[in-house]
C-alpha cells in the first residue's frame, strides 16, 4: 500500500507497511540500549526510555534527514557520568537542555556544513570503529553477574545463548531469499521470541536488564539553583555533550545521504536535536542524539521515510504504557543477534579492497581514527584528530607544491613567477626562492599561477620586499587574485605591503 504525502515539507512515497514494520523493528533494538546506557551513567531506567521517546519523535517529525533514527545514545551519556556522580541528576537535566540551546544555536547560525570538512578516510576510520564498538557491546549479553562481578556464561547457559544468536543471524541472512515483505529482524525477533517461550528456555530477557514499565513522560523544572555558579558547572558539560551529539548526528546523516543517494538538511537536523535535547531536561529525559546501529536497522528494514522513526518512538511510549510485561519477555539473544548483523552491515568492507590504492598517510589517519573510536569509545575526539591530522598533512603536502620559475627579458628585467599557494606552511619555501643580492634593480613577482592564502603569506610578501628595498631594487608584485589583493589591502593597516603598481599587469596599489 503506497501513497503520497506531505509531511513538514518533505513529500516523499511511502510504503505504510515498510515503514510501520521497520519502526517496530527499530523500537525493539533500540530500548535495551537505551536501558542500558542509563543503568551505565547511574539514571534511573526509564530516564533512558523517555530520552529513547522525545528523541525519536521529534527529530522524526522536524529532523533535516528522513530515515535517521535518534535515541538515548550512549556518546553523549558518557559526557554526563561525571556530573551525575559530582552534583547529582537535577543538574543533568539542566546540562541536557543547555547543550540543546547550544545545538539550536549551531543550526540557526548554519554551521552544520562543516561536516563537509570530514575527509573519506576519517569516515572509513569512523564507520569501522564504530561498526566493532558495536559487535564488542554485544558480547557483553555473554556475561552474568555473579557476586556483583561479571563473569562469562559457561556451560549449558552459554550453548543456549549462542545458539538463539546463530538461529537469529541465519534467519536475517535466510529470510531476504525466501522474502522481502517484511522486515527479516523483525520477524527474527518474533520467532526466537516464539521458540523461547513455547520451549520454556531459560535465558537472559529484557526484564534482566531493567522494568520498563512506567507513565507518560512528566514536566518537571530541574531543581537548580538559577544563578552564574550553576551554569559553571554544567556549561562545560552541555558544550561537550552538544559537540558529541552533533558530531555523531552529521556524520550519521553524512552516512545516510551515502546509502540513500538523497540530501539531508545538516542545518535542520541540529535545530531539531537541539529542541529535541531541551524537552528532555524538563520530561525526564537523559538526552541524546542520532544512533548509527538504529539508523542502519531501519534502513536495512527498507524504511527511507519519516514515518518509521515516529512509529519506533510512539511504539516504546506504548510499551512503557501497557506493554512492559510483554516486552520484558523478549530474550536478549534476538536483540543481541540484530545488532550483530548492523556491525557488520556497518563496516566498510570495500575500504580492505582499495586499502592499497590508497595514500599512505590516509591509510594512518583510518586505522588512528578506528582505534581511538574502538578503545576510547569517543567518536567525537577520534573524528577530531582524524581532520586535525588530516588537514595537517594537506598543510604539509601543499607547502611542498609552492616553486619559482625564474627568467630576465630583454630590458634586463628579472621575473619570478610562482607556482602553487602561499600559506603559513610553503612561506619558508618561498623565501628561498629568491636571490635578493644578485638580481637586478627591478623584479617581478607573477602570481598568475599562485594565490596568497593567509596573514602569513602577507608577512613573507612584506619581507621580501623590505628586502629588496633595503638593497635598493624595485619590486612588482603583479597578476594578484581579486581576493589575494583584497587580503592584501586588509592588512594595510597592520603591516607596510609594498605593492608597486605596474601600468603593465594593472595591479591595486
Amino acid at each position: 500500500m503506497k501513497s503520497y504525502i506531505n509531511l513538514f515539507d518533505f513529500t516523499q512515497k511511502i510504503d505504510y507497511k515498510t515503514e510501520i514494520l521497520a519502526g517496530l523493528t527499530v523500537a525493539m533494538t533500540m530500548m535495551p540500549e537505551s536501558l542500558s546506557f542509563a543503568i551505565l551513567a547511574g539514571f534511573p531506567p526509564l530516564v533512558g526510555l523517555y530520552a529513547a521517546f522525545i528523541m525519536g519523535l521529534v527529530t522524526s517529525v522536524f529532523g533535516g534527514r528522513p530515515g535517521l533514527i535518534s535515541g538515548g545514545a550512549g556518546a553523549t551519556v558518557i559526557v554526563l557520568i561525571a556530573l551525575m556522580k559530582s552534583h547529582g541528576i537535577e543538574y543533568v537535566f539542566a546540562a541536557v537542555a543547555l547543550a540543546g540551546v547550544v545545538q539550536i544555536l549551531v543550526g540557526v547560525f548554519k554551521f552544520g556544513k562543516f561536516i563537509r570538512l570530514v575527509p573519506e578516510p576519517v569516515m572509513y576510520g569512523f564507520v569501522n570503529g564504530l561498526a566493532v564498538v558495536i559487535f564488542m557491546s554485544q558480547l557483553e549479553q555473554f556475561k552474568v553477574v555473579v557476586d556483583g562481578q561479571p563473569a562469562w556464561l559457561s556451560g549449558m547457559p552459554l550453548l543456549t545463548m549462542a545458539g538463539l544468536v546463530l538461529l537469529t543471524i541465519a534467519i536475517i541472512i535466510l529470510l531476504p531469499k525466501l522474502t522481502k515483505a517484511v522486515p527479516p529482524s523483525l520477524v527474527a525477533i518474533i520467532v526466537i521470541f516464539m521458540v523461547v517461550l513455547g520451549f520454556d528456555i531459560d535465558t537472559k530477557t529484557v526484564r534482566d536488564i531493567a522494568s520498563v514499565s512506567g507513565g507518560f513522560p512528566p514536566f518537571h523544572i530541574p531543581s537548580v539553583p538559577l544563578d552564574l555558579g550553576t551554569f559553571r558547572i554544567i556549561f562545560p558539560y552541555a558544550l561537550i555533550m552538544a559537540g558529541v551529539g552533533l558530531t555523531e548526528g552529521l556524520l550519521t546523516l553524512n552516512l545516510v545521504d551515502e546509502i540513500t543517494a538523497t540530501k539531508g538538511n545538516s542545518n535542520r537536523e541540529c535545530i531539531a536535536q537541539g529542541s529535541a535535547n531541551i524537552l528532555n531536561g524538563f520530561f525526564f529525559g537523559m538526552g541524546g542524539c542520532p544512533m548509527i546501529a538504529q539508523t542502519l536497522v531501519n534502513l536495512s528494514a527498507g524504511a527511507r521515510a519519516r514515518l518509521s522513526g515516529i512509529i519506533a518512538s510512539l511504539a516504546i511510549l506504548m510499551i512503557i504504557l501497557f506493554g512492559a510485561p510483554v516486552i520484558e519477555m523478549v530474550p536478549m539473544a534476538a536483540l543481541t543477534g540484530v545488532m550483530i548483523m548492523v556491525a557488520i552491515g556497518t563496516f566498510e568492507w570495500a575500504s580492505f579492497r582499495i586499502i592499497n590504492k590508497m595514500p599512505r598517510q590516509d591509510i594512518f589517519v583510518g586505522m588512528l581514527v578506528a582505534a581511538i573510536t574502538i578503545y576510547l569509545h569517543n567518536l567525537a575526539l577520534a573524528v577530531l584528530i582524524g581532520v586535525v591530522i588530516s588537514a595537517l598533512v594537506f598543510a604539509w603536502e601543499s607547502a611542498k607544491r609552492i616553486r619559482a620559475h625564474k627568467s630576465i627579458d630583454e630590458n634586463g628585467v628579472k621575473h619570478y613567477r610562482i607556482y602553487g599557494p602561499l600559506f603559513f606552511g610553503s612561506v619558508a619555501a618561498f623565501n628561498e626562492k629568491f636571490d635578493v643580492l644578485t638580481d637586478p634593480d627591478e623584479v617581478v613577482i607573477d602570481f598568475s599561477e599562485s594565490r596568497v592564502a593567509d596573514m602569513s603569506g602577507i608577512e613573507a610578501l612584506n619581507k621580501i620586499t623590505a628586502r629588496y628595498r633595503a638593497a635598493g631594487k624595485r619590486v612588482h608584485l603583479t597578476h594578484l587574485s581579486a581576493d589575494c589583493r583584497q587580503l592584501l589591502l586588509n592588512a594595510n593597516d597592520v603591516i607596510d605591503v609594498n605593492i608597486i603598481e605596474d601600468p603593465t599587469y594593472r595591479v591595486v596599489v
